[in-house]
């Protein structure tokens, strides 16, 4: 007999081809008259434009959303939204404005909408992570929640794909710990292993055609599947490795998952045989971990935590770290078996 507890997500999601039009409406079902646009440097022009749909309803746009959510971006963004009466924030673009949308969200209690540009996931999770004095924390938090979740498969089309990789391969890393985490359910696993197998499907075709509409549709639904199962389960130590590399070295965020993941499945394997079954048949491979990181090799990312500016030098303080207020696991985390997996993604060698 199965024993489970499903939480169900209350989020709104719309879904489709030219949806950021529907922004205006939705804006207006949430009673939203005072929206703060956010976005980063880079999304300015996107940002822009939905200020024109928006019309007198955008009050402003706070453009210096930063990776890995550090605290001092928050305060100066939430002053900002005081200081132009703002009563809600549409976070335009990935995890990093998503982030900083949270962030305010808990400090405030606006309410938030998402029109995301990656397939980082943030906006289908209660999931909070801010970096202060070179340490990331990260809580599950109720008031985190997005409202509403628009995708518009348009605009992931124009996404480079070296980023498409590896933020596709992001979205995997939340499927993956949906199959072995602790509270893990039935609804939970069917939806992890259908957004592997979109994802499996669907990088490989945007990495020769980057164009490809289909392609792109099928690895954002992936994605909102995958995020969908980091916001209902708990993550392992896959998420609790990044959260410590991006907090402590800066390292970026998608890359990074993208290099770790091989290893931690490696590490979990013996511990997971189930989820790992299910991992090998999404990549058509007969062993996950192997298979994870010929896919990534394949779509040309980062596979080594060198490469993207880790120090073999932090390997040890990583280790403590780690193990420290470690997350729970299927298999125990050891700090001697932690250090010998950081060493093998820090120099990019197989799993």
């Amino acid at each position: 007999m199965k024993t489970f507890v499903h939480r169900g997500q209350i989020t709104k999601v719309v879904f489709g081809s030219g949806t950021r039009r529907c922004i205006p409406e939705e804006a207006d079902a949430l009673g939203c008259r005072r929206v703060l646009i956010l976005c980063t440097p880079g999304q300015w022009d996107r940002a822009a434009e939905i200020r024109d749909l928006l019309g007198a309803t955008a009050v402003g746009t706070f453009a210096e959303a930063a990776p890995h959510t550090p605290v001092e971006v928050t305060e100066k963004a939430v002053a900002y939204a005081g200081s132009v009466e703002a009563d809600s924030v549409l976070a335009i673009g990935g995890g990093s404005t998503i982030g900083l949308g949270k962030a305010i969200a808990v400090r405030t209690g606006l309410p938030q909408l998402a029109l995301p540009t990656t397939y980082a996931g943030s906006e289908m999770t209660p999931i909070l992570g801010e970096t202060e004095g070179g340490r990331k924390t990260t809580r599950r938090l109720p008031e985190a929640l997005l409202k509403t979740v628009v995708y518009d498969v348009d605009l992931t089309l124009t996404l480079p794909v070296g980023i498409s990789a590896v933020s596709g391969v992001n979205a995997m890393a939340h499927a993956v710990e949906a199959l072995y985490a602790q509270d893990r359910d039935p609804v939970a696993f069917l939806m992890a292993g259908e957004a592997l197998d979109s994802l499996t499907r669907s990088l490989p075709a945007i990495a020769l055609h980057p164009d490809d509409g289909e392609a792109r549709a099928d690895a954002l639904y992936g994605a909102w599947l995958a995020a969908t199962c980091l916001g209902t389960v708990g993550m392992a130590l896959h998420h609790k490795v990044c959260h410590v590399l991006g907090g402590t070295f800066g390292l970026p965020h998608a890359e990074t998952h993208t290099a770790v993941l091989p290893h931690v499945v490696a590490y979990n394997g013996p511990a997971a045989p189930e989820a790992m079954a299910r991992i090998a048949y999404a990549l058509a491979r007969d062993d996950a971990a192997s298979g994870l990181f010929d896919f990534a090799g394949r779509l040309g990312a980062p596979r080594a935590l060198r490469d993207l500016g880790m120090p073999e030098s932090g390997i040890e303080q990583a280790a403590e770290l780690i193990v420290r207020d470690g997350y729970w696991n299927p298999r125990p985390v050891e700090r001697t078996a932690v250090r010998a997996l950081l060493t093998r993604a820090w120099a990019g060698g197989t799993p």
